[in-house]
């Protein structure tokens, strides 16, 4: 459905980005994969990828609180691909405490990464996306960008002004060929949500499997995570043609969190 169409995922190295990844991949789109971790097995995830697909493959190691090394990515897809198709703001970073303990210099890199490299990925790739006519813009957002938690004042403002680019973008764009719609999953079993649960498990004295019970029992009605692959297909959905007058709008796929 995608094949030839070339697309940016941040922070694809894992997690819920390299679930999206590879579900682009799998139709045929090039890759500029983006993120943290070790530089050979982020070389060879890679050289795998294109040799699994047929198709192209790239890597950025552009640093999401770097504005200049952002717009340096979209130019370097531009570049390598020939045009920038898709564009998948996912990278993000989570940290919890009381408003009157966050620290100051976490408040900024989570607005930075979580928000900020948003702003200026998007600013840097619908210019192209508009002469070309053609572009795909998902934020993957959260049902924080929707609902708040408590201990999560920066992350829960980042994921709702993620929202609202979202659809800023939209209307900004609705006249031409380019889209912008976020998804906003509920708990999805990835290393960042592992902290958290680990870290509930050691502050409460309480087993990991119950703080994993008690996670999902507080919020999540379906009682059970999110798969990132579920994510990665409505991605790939957002990205085809059946989608192409879809915009400005937030997916939840959260198993009735905000439904209560």
């Amino acid at each position: 459905m995608l094949k030839g169409k070339n697309a940016i995922v941040t922070g694809s190295t894992s997690g819920i980005g390299l679930s999206i990844a590879g579900a682009l991949a799998a139709q045929g789109c090039n890759i500029l994969f983006n993120g943290l971790g070790n530089r050979a097995e982020i070389d060879k995830l890679v050289s795998d990828t294109a040799k699994q697909f047929g198709i192209r493959t790239s890597y950025s190691a552009a640093d999401m609180t770097k504005p200049a090394q952002i717009r340096n990515m979209v130019k370097e897809a531009e570049h390598s691909f020939g045009s920038l198709d898709i564009l998948v703001n996912n990278a993000g970073i989570q940290f919890t405490a009381s408003i009157e303990d966050f620290p100051d210099e976490k408040w900024d890199s989570i607005i930075a990464i979580n928000l900020s490299a948003a702003f200026h990925a998007i600013k840097a790739a619908v210019p192209g996306m508009k002469a070309r006519g053609f572009g795909r813009i998902i934020n993957i957002a959260s049902v924080h960008g929707l609902v708040a938690s408590a201990e999560k004042v920066a992350y829960v403002s980042a994921k709702h002004g993620l929202i609202g680019m979202t659809k800023t973008v939209a209307l900004e764009s609705a006249s031409t060929a380019v889209t912008c719609n976020a998804i906003c999953p509920g708990w999805v079993h990835t290393p960042l949500v592992q902290k958290q649960i680990e870290a509930k498990a050691e502050a409460n004295r309480i087993s990991v499997e119950q703080a994993t019970r008690n996670l999902l029992v507080e919020k999540e009605p379906s009682q059970r995570f999110t798969d990132a692959k579920d994510i990665a297909a409505m991605v790939t959905f957002l990205c085809g043609d059946h989608a192409s007058n879809i915009t400005g709008a937030a997916f939840v796929l959260d198993g009735g969190w905000t439904a209560q």
